[in-house]
């Protein structure tokens, strides 16, 4: 396969992590980046190998040159994908762009107007639908073994230490300033959903708010910050416990510490926790994005589906139900029971998945499983390796909003 060049724009976790897969594969080669963060932007342009007249502090200034590379990884923060992703369509990159597409509606739709109007590849990082349990399940939805598909319940299991890491103390805490929590984190799983379907919904309902990480449930003798906390010890919370236990662990160094220092060293940590925002008590934050959530789905045909997103777990694989008019399907992530109605089997497939479920695990080999496509379908020049395109990603991402017009006015939603 030839090997394609790849520009890094945004090297967070994200970022980061998909290049580094990119490298790893001996397919993709990291030439360019363009990172506002002076000591990441330092470190990844080391980590890659980027001449330092192809390493920039903004976007724009990558993309003032013409065409420097096959294909773009964006992965800035979620407001400010639309600049990168639409000037560089425009330029003829590929892009593979980090989900959400975007945080307003009109502008993932001017995205993926952007890839159809310069007939470019353009992959939103839905990365369930590249997971080895995700083809096992789908193949078997698709040979008919289970009928019509009529009822699907799916779980999405946050963490409880996850929710507070990234959703109470973390950049995707507020939805002035990120989106709401079932864009930044669930929009996986309609994609997902809507994939097995093979269909968006017509109607959807939602609900769900912020019941436990707010003042009025802190403990008595709770203080602003955990350093500083009489309860500390006690509190599953505690961010001195989660950060600390990182230490000595290289995959929990990379996430989630990295976000929270990179100083390694529980001197580092603790000065960490003193000063930034990782060591604030959950309960004493700005935050405002839900911590659980039902979304409700109707489609054409009069089939349903239930979603349940939920910080009050432990962090795992998502757990699925799927009901068909011949059998039966339960899925944890791993392994899939099926239950065939005409001959009475009850058997459990191994899709040979043993990656967790967390970013630091690559999402289950979903991560691997994304960037390996994408690079064949740059390298090849040919998009059937991709289980998605921009117009599919909209329509996905159509339906979350759809479901959080749904959850604020109390009403179901209806859908062209």
């Amino acid at each position: 396969m030839a090997r394609v060049t790849l520009a890094l724009v945004g090297a967070g976790l994200r970022g980061r992590s998909y290049a580094r897969l990119a490298h790893a594969g001996g397919v993709g080669r990291v030439v360019a980046l363009a990172e506002p963060d002076p000591g990441r932007r330092a470190a990844a342009a080391e980590e890659f190998g980027v001449p330092s007249d192809r390493v920039y502090a903004d976007w724009s200034e990558l993309a003032a040159h013409e065409r420097l590379a096959d294909a773009a990884i964006v992965a800035t923060q979620d407001r400010q994908h639309t600049g990168p992703a639409v000037r560089l369509a425009d330029l003829g990159y590929h892009i593979l762009l980090e989900k959400p597409m975007a945080t307003e509606e009109a502008e993932a739709a001017a995205i993926a107007d952007a890839a159809e109007r310069n007939r470019i590849m353009l992959a939103v990082c839905h990365v369930l639908r590249y997971t080895p349990y995700t083809r096992v399940l789908k193949d078997v939805l698709d040979s008919g073994r289970i009928g019509r598909l009529v009822s699907v319940q799916h779980l999405e299991p946050v963490g409880w230490w996850h929710q507070a890491h990234s959703f109470v103390r973390g950049n995707w805490r507020r939805s002035d300033t990120s989106a709401p929590m079932l864009l930044t984190k669930s929009c996986h799983d309609i994609d997902w959903l809507m994939y097995l379907f093979g269909r968006s919904p017509q109607r959807v309902g939602s609900f769900g708010g912020l019941s436990h990480f707010r003042a009025e449930d802190a403990p008595p003798g709770a203080a602003d910050r955990c350093l500083d906390c009489g309860v500390e010890s006690t509190c599953p919370y505690s961010a001195k416990r989660l950060y600390l236990e990182c230490l000595g662990d290289p995959a929990r160094h990379f996430w989630p510490l990295w976000a929270v220092t990179d100083d390694h060293t529980e001197e580092g940590v603790l000065r960490a926790l003193r000063t930034g925002p990782y060591g604030r008590c959950v309960y004493a934050c700005d935050n405002d994005v839900v911590d659980h959530q039902v979304v409700t789905m109707e489609f054409g045909d009069g089939a349903t589906c239930s979603f349940t997103m939920s910080a009050f777990t432990p962090m795992e694989h998502r757990r699925t139900r799927l009901l068909g008019t011949h059998g039966f399907l339960d899925g944890d992530g791993t392994t899939v029971r099926l239950v065939d109605f005409r001959t009475g089997s009850d058997e459990v497939l191994d899709t040979s998945t043993t990656a967790g479920a967390s970013a630091a695990d690559g999402h289950g080999g979903g991560d691997q499983g994304l960037v390996d496509a994408f690079l064949n379908a740059v390298a090849t020049g040919d998009a059937a390796a991709l289980k998605s395109d921009a117009a599919t990603s909209l329509a996905s991402h159509r339906v979350v909003w759809a479901a959080e017009r749904a959850r604020l006015s109390g009403s179901v939603v209806s859908l062209p």
